[in-house]
């Protein structure tokens, strides 16, 4: 009895932590959901804000607010481009390791271009705009770059493969169009001939004639219906006596 309490102990406590994983473990599904949800709402926030400080104001402000959001674009399309490749190309993981150091430095940049946005002194922002700039190109020129090539590699292989495909299909197709009248399947041998088969074969053959009734006769006299064939081994029958 004890052992049979001991082991519904311990399938009960085994239930009870299955359970508390599973918990925890769709709770944490669900954090990262919900985070991922307002990660992508707070960008897309941030990103029609630029858009609208990119006209409504003009100056270094508003220069400000157009290299933000190129460089925030190229960086993004970058490394979604570079992550959904490298799940099929093991090649494209050194660019990503690649991206993720640029990455670094797009960061730093994109702060400090966002601490500039608040900046008062327009002549500050005038003097370090060129520089804010050539940094801003040299980072995007580089993401576009690794874009670029890592889409260029897949249409590539998929331009090989699509002709290997075609090569494929042409040959096939060329091999069905190819037809010739070779040896036809291997004859059987034939039944007996029956008697209409026979007197069809009389009638179409010149060479042989149908039977008149004079040979029909002729037959019948030679081995009349009723007469049996003997044998040298059957005795002759004796003559009946007159006597």
């Amino acid at each position: 009895m004890g052992t049979v309490i001991t082991v519904i102990a311990l399938l009960f406590l085994l239930i009870v932590v299955f359970g508390a994983y599973a918990t925890v473990k769709v709770v944490g599904a669900a954090k990262r959901g919900v985070d991922r949800t307002i990660s992508q709402a707070r960008r897309t926030v941030e990103d029609t804000t630029l858009r609208a400080k990119t006209f409504a104001q003009p100056g270094p402000q508003g220069e400000l607010a157009q290299l933000r959001l190129s460089l925030r674009t190229s960086m993004r399309a970058t490394q979604d481009a570079l992550q959904a490749g490298a799940a099929e190309d093991e090649s494209l993981k050194e660019s990503l390791s690649l991206f993720e150091r640029l990455s670094t430095h797009g960061h730093e940049l994109d702060a400090e271009l966002k601490r500039l946005e608040t900046e008062p002194d327009r002549n500050t922002l005038a003097t370090r705009l060129p520089g804010l700039r050539e940094r801003t190109q040299r980072i995007t020129r580089s993401a576009d770059s690794l874009r670029w090539a890592a889409r260029d590699r897949a249409h590539r292989f998929a331009g090989d493969d699509l002709d290997t495909l075609s090569a494929q299909i042409d040959m096939e197709a060329g091999a069905l169009r190819h037809w010739s009248k070779g040896p036809g399947p291997p004859r059987s041998w034939p039944d007996e001939p029956s008697a209409d088969a026979e007197t069809s074969e009389g009638r179409s053959t010149p060479g042989n004639r149908q039977a008149g009734p004079e040979d029909r006769a002729g037959r019948s006299a030679i081995n009349p219906p009723g007469q049996r064939p003997t044998y040298p081994w059957q005795k002759k029958p004796r003559p009946e006596s007159t006597t």
